[in-house]
């Protein structure tokens, strides 16, 4: 059984999501997501290995893994007996770029939503 711990950039993140969902739509529907959210991580507790191999998908060199949860991307390093959630991303952000400077999108993702203007954080 591992531990679950959140990167503080992560706790930020949800918090701000949160106060946008509920701005946006109604508290219900904030509390549905950022539970389904906390919910989808805390499977890691049991099961590290169920989210992608950032390594293997993309051949990289990288300890990295994401989830995709609700809409959001969860990036995450498995350590002995603790996962470390250290990023979230929005399913239109194109992680991969910001995170390795490689593009995990392909041109039809782009045609659709477009170029996004977001700000780069980097991996804590």
């Amino acid at each position: 059984m591992n531990k679950l711990e959140y990167a503080p950039l992560v706790k930020k993140k949800l918090m701000e999501l949160k106060k946008w969902l509920i701005d946006k739509y109604d508290e219900r529907v904030a509390k549905e997501v950022i539970t389904g959210i906390v919910s989808d991580a805390e499977i890691l507790i049991e099961n590290e290995h169920c989210g992608i191999n950032i390594s293997q998908t993309y051949n990289l060199d990288t300890k990295y893994w994401y989830l995709f949860s609700h809409q959001h991307y969860l990036i995450y390093r498995i350590e002995t007996n603790k996962v470390v959630i250290v990023q979230m991303f929005h399913e239109r952000e194109d992680f991969m770029m910001k995170l390795f400077g490689v593009s995990g999108r392909t041109q039809e993702s782009i045609d659709y939503w477009g170029e996004l203007h977001i700000l780069i954080i980097p991996l804590v």
